[in-house]
């Protein structure tokens, strides 16, 4: 019997946090993950780790804004393998906490390139290898501010909105196609980002990112039916615990 080739798995913002967790947990899965982040030497960490499970991953340090970068992986992985069965659009920045009418233009701009920009970017142009998966599926992490907009949190949640619409959007767009897409909103999660955000809070009052990517990664899982869905990661632990 031929062994089925892993499935080509995408995370972006691989290098800390969730994408972190959910990288190394779909390659200890057998997934051949491509692991993007800006930082080099942290995605090496991440390799060594990989290796040592018994897997393998290609890293492509990168900024998730350069979209010029994002057109030439697309055509790398075009390339190389003729496809992509997976998506996890995890990369993002918190940007400036504080009154919308402080926030520096610049930073305002950085918040919705890296969070909305770069992610419609991916979209443009890696539908075509993930129309050519048996079983291709697409999850972007946003935020429940992107819903309940709260005080100081201006850039931000305004990049998690535009996202949601996109995403949901293109969902819609591709209900009769074999692709699934869908919207994970994590929730407070044991990360730095989060620490920055919210450096009062006791982080130890907060789920792992590895309990949270454990939910996440099962959205590019070949078994994922649902499409346009907004799958909330509290109400998943909520759900085990009833």
């Amino acid at each position: 019997m031929t062994k089925a080739s892993p499935r080509i798995i995408l995370v972006t913002g691989a290098s800390r946090g969730i994408g972190r967790a959910a990288a190394l947990q779909l390659a200890r899965e057998g997934n051949l993950v491509i692991a993007t982040a800006r930082s080099k030497a942290a995605l090496e960490k991440l390799d060594d780790e990989i290796r040592a499970a018994g897997s393998e991953a290609v890293l492509v340090p990168m900024d998730i804004k350069d979209t010029k970068g994002i057109e030439t992986l697309a055509a790398v992985i075009a390339e190389k393998f003729g496809r992509l069965d997976g998506l996890v659009a995890n990369a993002g920045v918190l940007g400036s906490v504080g009154p919308v009418e402080s926030t520096g233009p610049r930073s305002f701009e950085e918040t919705i390139a890296t969070n909305l920009t770069a992610n419609f970017n991916l979209i443009r142009t890696l539908s075509p290898l993930l129309n050519r998966s048996e079983a291709p599926r697409a999850v972007f992490v946003s935020s429940s501010v992107a819903r309940k907009p709260r005080a100081f949190w201006g850039p931000y949640q305004a990049s998690k909105a535009g996202l949601e619409a996109l995403v949901l959007g293109w969902a819609d767009e591709n209900e009769n196609l074999k692709i699934r897409v869908n919207v994970f909103n994590p929730g407070a999660t044991r990360t730095a980002m989060r620490a920055e955000a919210m450096p009062g809070e006791d982080p130890l009052t907060l789920p792992p990112a590895e309990d949270v990517a454990a939910e996440l990664i099962k959205l590019v899982g070949p078994e994922e039916t649902r499409s346009g869905a907004l799958v909330d990661y509290r109400d998943l632990a909520s759900a085990r615990t009833h």
